[in-house]
Order: C-alpha cells, then sequence, then structure tokens
C-alpha cells in the first residue's frame, strides 16, 4: 500500500479548478493501492488534512476548524512526514505524525503549485512527485520564458512582444506602437503566469488593446501581446511519460461559442453543482475540464494530426517534462500553418480524457504518474550530489 498524499489549491487564481482535479483524481485512484490523503493548501496559504476534504461542498463555506492543520516534512528515506501543525511540544503533547507520505500527486493549477515552487520543496525533501520538474514547471508557466524557449529550439510561435506592466505605465503609447509595428490587429495579450485564459483579451483597434493590457497587468507584472490569428482552430495534444519513454494521445478540438476560450468556458460550463460523489467512479464524467464541449478526436488531416502529436512528444523531452501535459496549438486555416501555443504541465482534469479513447482508463493513467514518479526519483539518486574538495581543509587557519 502506498501513501499517496494529493495536494492541491494554493494561493493561485485557478484554486478552484485545482479542487475539482484533486478530487476527481482522489475518486479514481484504486484504493486497493494507495491510502490516498488529501493535502489542501487554502487560500491564505495554510495547509490541512482529513476525511471533510473529500466532499466538494465542504469548500463553498471553508471552515479550517473541521480540518485539520498539517505540514510535510522529509523522513530523510526518501519519506514524507504529514505532521499536524502546530507541531506539540512538551511531556504530554502527543504523537505529531498524522501519516507517512510515500509520494505525492499535485493537482495544482497556477502560481504557488504548478510554477515549479512545490516541486523545488519535494526535491529538497527528496519525495516523489507526479508533475514535471522545476525548469519544466517553471517554464511552462512563465508564457513569455515559453515562448522564447520554443522559438529558440525551432518551434513555431506566433509573433509576440512583451514589456513590463512599469514600462506600459510609464509610457503606454511607446509599448502600444511596439506591437503595431510588430504585427498590428487582431492581437491577444496575455499576463505571463496565469493559465486558464485568466487576464487574457483579444485586441482589434488601438483603444481595446490599451484595454487589455490594462487588464492583463492587474495581474501580472510581465505582458505579453501576440499576433492574432484571422480565421483558425485549436487543437489540444497530451504527452505521458518520462526520458525516453514519451507518448501522444488522441488530439482535440474544443468547440467554442466564443471567439475564443475564456475561462468560465473551460471550467464551468456544465460543471456548475455537479461535484464529483466520494467513492464515485463515474465522477470524472461531470465538471472541470471534461465538460467542456469538444471534438475527439479532432476533425483534422491525419498528417495534421501526426504533425502534432510528433511535436508534443519532441517538445515534451525538450524541456525535461513528465507525468502528463497538455500542449495547446494553433492552426491558421488559411494556409495550414501549424503553431505550438503553450504547454499546461498539470492539465485540468489531468487530461484523462484524450488518453480513454486510446484504452488507458483514469484509475491506470493516475498509475502511470505514480510509477514516473518513482522512477524519476529513482534517477535522481543515480547522480553524483556532492564532490570531496579540499577548500575547507585550506581554510583551517582562518581567522574566526
Amino acid at each position: 500500500m502506498i501513501d499517496l498524499a494529493v495536494m492541491y489549491g494554493s494561493r493561485a487564481c485557478e484554486h478552484d479548478v485545482s479542487i475539482v482535479t484533486a478530487l476527481q483524481a482522489m475518486d479514481n485512484l484504486d484504493a486497493s493501492k494507495y491510502n490516498v490523503i488529501p493535502v489542501y493548501l487554502a487560500r491564505d496559504g495554510r495547509w490541512y488534512t482529513g476525511d471533510a476534504l473529500r466532499d466538494i461542498h465542504f469548500y463553498q463555506d471553508f471552515d479550517g476548524r473541521w480540518a485539520t492543520p498539517c505540514q510535510l516534512t522529509p523522513a530523510g528515506d526518501g519519506r514524507g512526514l504529514l505532521e499536524r501543525w502546530p507541531l506539540k511540544r512538551g511531556l504530554f503533547g502527543g504523537s505529531n505524525l498524522i501519516s507517512n507520505v510515500d509520494c505525492c500527486l499535485l493537482a495544482f493549477h497556477g502560481m504557488n503549485g504548478e510554477d515549479g515552487t512545490v516541486q523545488g520543496m519535494l526535491e529538497l525533501y527528496d519525495i516523489p512527485y507526479t508533475s514535471s520538474g522545476v525548469l519544466g514547471s517553471a517554464a511552462g508557466m512563465d508564457k513569455i520564458a515559453m515562448k522564447l524557449l520554443y522559438k529558440g529550439a525551432g518551434f513555431p510561435v506566433l509573433d509576440m512582444v512583451w514589456f513590463l506592466r512599469e514600462d506600459f505605465e510609464r509610457d503606454p503609447e511607446k509599448q502600444i506602437e511596439r506591437v503595431e509595428a510588430a504585427f498590428g490587429y487582431p492581437c491577444f495579450v496575455k499576463p505571463a503566469n496565469l493559465g486558464s485564459s485568466i487576464g487574457i483579451s483579444r485586441a482589434t483597434d488601438r483603444a481595446s488593446l490599451k484595454e487589455a493590457i490594462e487588464v492583463a497587468a492587474g495581474f501580472d507584472k510581465r505582458i505579453l501581446v501576440e499576433k492574432g490569428l484571422e480565421h483558425k482552430k485549436e487543437v489540444n495534444c497530451a504527452a505521458l511519460g518520462y526520458g525516453s519513454d514519451v507518448r501522444a494521445s488522441v488530439c482535440e478540438m474544443p468547440v467554442s461559442w466564443e471567439e475564443f476560450l475564456s475561462f468560465d468556458d473551460k471550467y464551468m460550463r456544465g460543471g456548475k453543482g455537479k461535484a464529483p460523489s466520494k467513492g464515485s467512479k463515474a465522477a470524472p464524467a461531470k465538471g472541470g475540464m471534461a465538460s467542456l464541449s469538444r471534438k475527439i478526436p479532432a476533425p483534422i488531416p491525419k498528417e495534421t494530426t501526426e504533425k502534432i502529436q510528433n511535436m508534443t512528444v519532441e517538445m515534451f523531452k525538450m524541456m525535461d517534462l513528465k507525468g502528463v501535459a497538455r500542449v495547446d496549438y494553433l492552426i491558421d486555416e488559411d494556409d495550414g500553418s501549424v503553431y505550438l501555443n503553450e504547454v499546461n504541465t498539470i492539465p485540468g482534469s489531468l487530461a484523462f480524457y484524450l488518453w480513454e479513447p486510446l484504452g488507458v482508463s483514469y484509475p491506470k493513467l493516475l498509475d502511470a504518474l505514480i510509477e514516473g514518479a518513482f522512477k524519476a526519483r529513482e534517477d535522481k539518486n543515480r547522480s553524483s550530489f556532492s564532490y570531496q574538495s579540499a577548500i575547507l581543509d585550506r581554510a583551517g587557519g582562518a581567522k574566526r
């Protein structure tokens, strides 16, 4: 039996989406293999655990008094210790231990969880975890760094301009003129470090561009502006694996009834109030990314599908990703060009719906993520992290 901590929530705009993803995953983990331990990071940064967290209605009026405050610490043997917090001290303080933790399944979306921060902590603790590592998670969260990385690696990306919030506040006309000189309208304005289309706007003229930048600047200090396509299709494809063992999913085409997918389109349509019930194996079909209207497989030519799948695997390896990641593409309907848009290193609902057509059930997908977490930790520990030098011996005579 594996003691598995499912970590989710945190201080992020996608906090609620993370809750849905986590509950879906917990409802589909094989109870004969895993002792599932919810670890919820609340909006104020406090950590909680307890059975009450398995009910989605508990979060609608969250009361920490009905959950157990906790913290995760390293056990020193490749495991973690989930302990009560604050720690009980003194002769009659009792035990602090809530559970051992063999592995962490990460269901975060957005900042302070998907962006490499939690991954860095788990690397220091030497605890296996299911998402991409620090490098891939950080680069995958920052749209500017991500696009520059793609471009440097030779992947097709749309033209872009980026600048700091303070630069725009100092001289808005200068930044607007940079965009107009680079590619004009239409264009899309995005905060650098948010997902799920939060803060993203389409601009068709100078007035709407200025307004879009002001919206994005409310979410991040770094702003990205991308060239827009007049006629486009959005296609997504996921990759699963670790190291050289990576495979691509089927492709999907989200069906949007607006000019582009907003946050509510992606996560809330048809899913409001449809909470996964504890122990229900059918829960993932309701709410979350599974509720979004979509076409699977995507109605695109076979050669385009294969091109996207091959690019997905190549990019996954280049960024040293692991676990499951969803890659979003744009297709220019005027000439058929395919552009790599962005990667989601912890996709909504863990993109389980892209694997089911290939015969990979949600429980089997979760098994694969956990197996990959242990493999990555074993691979890391094959490397040497110390070098014996004579520096301290030579410093023996230094003054104190």
